[in-house]
């Protein structure tokens, strides 16, 4: 995957819930998965999503009516519809109120597929390039250079390292850092934020660019 992304999977069964979980996060996105619609609201107005796969059936309802109200309401997220449901009229409707409609029973791959199709559509509306002083990002090729060296870094630093730069000057919290390259597995008060900073601030070598905002989080300056 190119660009570091976030997905929500809104399932009742859990069984399946947990299937499609385990084949996104296998391949390189983080999840938030949960099982209704009350806490697919509560997820889509805590975090940003670059995805979203909603079962078409849920207990609180029909989730092609939850996506047209957010849709009517500003709502931007790609929405990926799967379903038992294999009609012209019921494949139609998914499209129109969504972006992608996938029927059950259907291999992971496809889904994979179709999902990270979905969340391209997201990222190439992206600057192809981010830079901060002498440091640059390029999101297209998953590639970050500092005075013209090429960088290693891993998927999670890459994606907290693009939300340091894209708030460039600003204090970025911990919180924010944690859900924009974890998903739920991870608490937002563990270590694994401060090990990834030491990690980052290593491989950018000096002079630092990576500051400690005492009580809030961290800051990158050009």
């Amino acid at each position: 995957m190119c660009v570091f992304v976030r997905v929500l999977v809104v399932e009742d069964d859990e069984n399946l819930r947990l299937a499609l979980s385990g084949s996104l996060r296998g391949a390189g996105f983080a999840v938030d998965a949960v099982g209704d619609l009350p806490a697919a609201d509560q997820a889509l107005w805590v975090n940003s999503y670059d995805c979203a796969v909603f079962d078409r059936m849920l207990p609180a309802g029909d989730s092609l009516a939850y996506v047209r109200a957010q849709r009517a309401a500003g709502s931007t997220v790609p929405v990926l519809f799967l379903t038992a449901r294999d009609g012209v009229a019921d494949r139609v409707a998914g499209l129109e109120h969504g972006d992608d409609y996938l029927v059950k029973p259907f291999a992971m791959a496809e889904l994979v597929a179709r999902v990270g199709s979905l969340c391209r559509r997201v990222s190439s509306g992206r600057p192809a390039v981010l830079r901060c002083g002498d440091l640059e990002i390029d999101l297209g090729r998953h590639q970050v250079r500092r005075a013209g060296v090429l960088l290693t870094l891993t998927a999670k630093e890459f994606a907290v390292l693009e939300l340091l730069v894209t708030q460039q000057g600003k204090p970025v919290t911990h919180d924010e850092l944690i859900a924009h390259a974890w998903d739920e597995v991870v608490t937002p008060r563990s270590n694994v934020l401060p090990v990834l900073i030491g990690q980052l601030r290593r491989k950018l070598h000096q002079p630092p660019m990576i500051h400690t905002v005492p009580e809030v989080g961290y800051r990158i300056d050009p």
